[in-house]
């Protein structure tokens, strides 16, 4: 285990930040955070005292789902967009791998 305390901020999924830092970052007004925690969309860490603590691959989704919310889309509409984003990725790279092991063994 390492000795540095500062290794965690490397971490994607380590939430380091405050509402009002995830908000400024992504341009939003903190009541679009909330909206997304409120929807399930988002499920920011709870520090001690309650307050929402952001990672930085939960404020990528948040912007995902603002993009696509400009676009004219629903919430409910948006979250599935990005559910089956992340899918068809998720097969692709086990697509990817399983080509590349396919190589591997035919060699």
């Amino acid at each position: 285990m390492s000795t540095d305390p500062l290794q965690r901020l490397d971490d994607p999924d380590h939430p380091v930040l405050t509402m009002s830092q995830a908000a400024d970052l992504l341009g939003v007004q903190a009541a679009f955070l909330r909206s997304l925690d409120t929807s399930g969309v988002l499920h920011p860490h709870r520090s001690p005292g309650g307050h929402r603590r952001y990672s930085r691959h939960q404020l990528q989704l948040a912007a995902r789902v603002r993009v696509l919310l400009d676009d004219g889309h629903l919430l409910s509409s948006a979250q599935v967009i990005v559910q089956l984003q992340d899918d068809l990725a998720d097969a692709r790279a086990e697509r990817d791998t399983a080509r590349e092991e396919l190589r591997d063994h035919r060699r």
